[in-house]
């Protein structure tokens, strides 16, 4: 029994290598609000995208993640409201969320602002038994429930500058069970959602009067699970094309590049260089991430 539960523990609720439960993308600081809700808003004007990501290419099951995202900001009562739809498919399981976000913009000196913000999220579970039952057979955990359906909220505060931005955030704070067996056996390991907390931050560089480099990092902690590093940096050029690199560390690096329409409408694409658990001598050692994002400017 406890190797089964350790194995929906590791396949049906990590979404990426290094034990994440909750969404991520090699793209995140162009998402708004995807890890931090004290983020909405923060461009204090609209903004509507989506983002499709694929990982392990070649590999049958691989991971696959979409999400619909959009953010506002009301001027007069400084606030910003936004949220994200995804829906993620791993093999046999999938998880489809909403998440929405309220941030409270207190206005500092020398254009700055500090912002404090509440999520509310919930998540579906799903797993397609058909796809289990020949190397699980009668195990007791597939007679039970093939959906969960779980709420949770979260916290986070930001500080953003004319140049500088740094917040910290914490999402699944309720930390709900799946309960996906409801048997009478005792079980020794319970699938859950683990709080996960983020720092994150960019800086804003202008080289010259057409080239801007961003470079950013964020770090990302679960309880018993190594610290999860991303930093890199992006070149920005006349606000029309843009270009970076960056690493996942002990995973992946990751390079990209897009093109802004008008200063409005953006297209973005990364491709990852996966190292483990699958490295460039295995098939299915890259990732792809496509984003879509429009600027409600005037």
């Amino acid at each position: 029994m406890k190797r089964i539960i350790y194995f929906f523990l590791g396949v049906m609720i990590v979404n990426s290598v290094e034990a994440q439960q909750l969404t991520v993308a090699s793209l995140y600081d162009q998402h708004g609000n995807l890890h931090n809700p004290a983020t909405a808003g923060a461009s204090q004007h609209g903004v509507i995208g989506a983002s499709y990501r694929s990982m392990w290419e070649g590999i049958d099951g691989g991971p696959q993640t979409a999400i619909l995202f959009g953010s506002a900001y009301l001027k007069n009562a400084k606030v910003g409201i936004g949220g994200y739809i995804y829906n993620d498919v791993t093999g046999p399981t999938k998880r489809t969320g909403l998440q929405t976000a309220y941030a409270y913009h207190i206005p500092l000196k020398k254009g700055g602002t500090f912002s404090l913000g509440l999520e509310a999220r919930f998540q579906q579970f799903s797993i397609d038994k058909s796809k289990l039952q020949e190397s699980l057979g009668n195990d007791p955990v597939l007679a039970g429930a093939a959906n969960r359906f779980k709420g949770d909220a979260g916290f986070g505060v930001s500080y953003n500058g004319t140049k500088f931005q740094i917040g910290a955030s914490v999402s699944q704070l309720l930390q709900s069970k799946l309960d996906f067996y409801s048997g009478n056996l005792s079980r020794t390991e319970e699938a859950r959602l683990y709080r996960h907390y983020y720092l994150h931050s960019n800086y804003q560089w202008q080289v010259d009067e057409s080239t801007k480099i961003i470079p950013n990092i964020l770090f990302i902690y679960l309880p018993n699970a190594p610290l999860e590093f991303q930093g890199g940096a992006r070149v920005e050029h006349k606000e029309v094309f843009w270009w970076g690199v960056a690493l996942r560390a002990r995973q992946s690096w990751m390079i990209s590049a897009g093109v802004k329409v008008q200063k409005k409408f953006t297209i973005g694409y990364c491709f990852d260089i996966f190292r483990t658990p699958l490295s460039v001598y295995d098939k299915g050692s890259n990732g792809h991430e496509v984003l879509l994002k429009y600027d409600f400017l005037k």
